[in-house]
């Protein structure tokens, strides 16, 4: 087995026993890696480097906000931001936009954090004994 076809069967092996939580955390990093290869390939004027992978973070943030669960007033919240990222990434597109794309990956930066807080305090929250919360 090559080197290649290891590590892609351990990062297949990752996603498919990853909670719903950590599915999220990876498209969030996988959306901030693609704007960060899309910003260097702009900066080497490489416009299918920057095409290729802006469209990649264009489909992770459009996946984000179709599994949204609008039952949620939070979901309405989080529709706004990937709306306007969606539209931020089109312009970035279209111009080439270092600017922009450093943008919407400060944004996605931001959110994935934020999502690792909640997961933290989830964790420890499902962590803690009976007898501490009483």
């Amino acid at each position: 087995m090559t080197y290649s076809n290891a590590y892609a069967q351990y990062n297949n092996s990752k996603v498919l026993t990853a909670s719903p939580g950590e599915l999220t955390l990876m498209l969030y990093d996988g959306a901030i890696k693609f704007c960060n290869i899309a910003i260097a390939a702009i900066g080497q004027e490489d416009i299918q480097g920057a095409h290729n992978n802006i469209v990649k973070a264009e489909r992770i943030v459009d996946y984000l906000r179709t599994t949204l669960d609008m039952r949620y007033p939070v979901a309405q919240d989080f529709e706004r931001v990937y709306v306007y990222l969606q539209r931020r990434l089109v312009e970035a597109n279209m111009h080439k936009d270092i600017v922009i794309m450093e943008e919407v990956r400060t944004h996605l930066q931001s959110m994935r954090d934020t999502w690792k807080e909640v997961m933290a305090i989830n964790k420890n929250k499902n962590h803690t004994p009976q007898a501490m919360e009483a």
